[in-house]
């Protein structure tokens, strides 16, 4: 085929019109993603989406949330660490951890203790109401663990751990 003849033939088209001419997709699945698909940070923040959204329905039922989970998870390991050492660990800004520990604590999971070394801070324990709950979201967690299994399949789980070790 000729270079002018592929460009008078009709290419079928995966759009519509909208009513000002623009195309407009009949899917999102049939959007195009051009460059993206080659983006390790597209792919991981994507899959941070599914993630998240899988987290937050399996463990629906007991209203935690991943950085909330990810807080207490800390605290049962770590008993009596400091705000600053939290927040430090997982990344996450001091202001955004007062106030999370700040709702954790409303429901009395977790509690200040002012420090004795230094009384500018507090060090943070799980009540004994917080490590009963603790344990049971991590049974949830197991369960939201299995279905990302369950998505991208147990080897690919154990290399994805892997190879995102060295930014934990």
């Amino acid at each position: 085929m000729t270079a002018s003849a592929a460009r008078t033939e009709p290419r079928p088209s995966p759009r519509k019109r909208a009513g000002n001419g623009a195309a407009r997709p009949n899917d999102a699945d049939e959007i195009g993603l051009d460059a993206l698909v080659g983006h390790a940070g597209y792919a991981v923040r994507r899959f941070q989406i599914w993630i998240f959204q899988d987290f937050i329905k399996t463990l629906g039922e007991v209203d935690i949330k991943p950085t909330q989970y990810s807080v207490l998870t800390v605290i049962g390991a770590n008993p009596g660490l400091s705000q600053m050492a939290v927040a430090k660990r997982l990344g996450i800004e001091r202001a955004r951890l007062v106030h999370l520990l700040d709702s954790l604590e409303q429901r009395k999971l977790v509690k200040r203790v002012k420090s004795k070394a230094d009384r500018r801070s507090h060090a943070l324990h799980l009540t004994t109401p917080g490590e009963t709950a603790l344990a049971k979201f991590k049974r949830l967690a197991a369960e939201h663990e299995r279905h990302v299994v369950e998505k991208i399949g147990k080897e690919n789980r154990e290399r994805l751990l892997q190879i995102l070790a060295g930014f934990t």
